[in-house]
């Protein structure tokens, strides 16, 4: 049992696991599955100020804390007992893309290229890491959630605001990806 959790899953079940979370949380609890919330949950407990965003009953979502904890308790735990022993799979195609563009490819899925300490402060790191940061949390509270609160969540209860904003996600990436992260790797 051990050994079949140390390896990748292919797509087709991970991917139907997590398609079958949003009907059982919605049948079961009447919740609707979503990480970015969790923020303003936090802050809601945390930060009992007089802010009216953040000014409601957290109490009947703090099963979205419980579930951000055991996300990030499954990932310590898979760290530390279930390492997958081979590297990261990544198409030669990819490989040589990234190559083309200066990257490292260490099979980590962290370019060492790109987010090392040394990058922190480089005109480089301050797009990646401030601006880059700032745009997803600008981006996630503006689409009031994050792209796997919208594909996953939002398209299963057939949301246009959710199509809308996961056709935007995906142009932005092949944006990031074919113009924007070429030039920032010419820095």
């Amino acid at each position: 049992m051990i050994e079949l959790l140390r390896h990748p899953w292919p797509w087709y079940v991970a991917g139907i696991i997590i398609g079958l979370t949003v009907p059982a949380l919605l049948l079961l609890g009447n919740k609707q599955l979503g990480i970015s919330s969790s923020l303003r949950h936090l802050c809601a407990v945390c930060l009992p100020a007089n802010i009216a965003y953040f000014k409601y009953d957290w109490r009947k979502e703090i099963w979205n804390l419980f579930f951000v904890f055991g996300i990030l308790l499954g990932g310590m735990i898979a760290t530390q007992f279930l390492n997958n022993p081979e590297g990261v799979v990544i198409s030669e195609n990819t490989i040589r893309d990234l190559q083309a563009l200066h990257v490292e490819v260490d099979h980590n899925l962290m370019p060492a290229s790109i987010f090392s300490f040394e990058n922190l402060f480089t005109l480089r790191g301050l797009i990646f890491f401030v601006v880059g940061g700032f745009m997803v949390g600008f981006g996630t509270r503006y689409a009031d959630g994050c792209t796997s609160g919208h594909t996953i969540m939002g398209l299963a209860n057939l949301q246009w605001a959710s199509l809308v904003a996961s056709c935007f996600f995906m142009l932005g990436g092949f944006l990031m990806t074919h113009a924007i992260f070429p030039w920032l790797m010419s820095l």
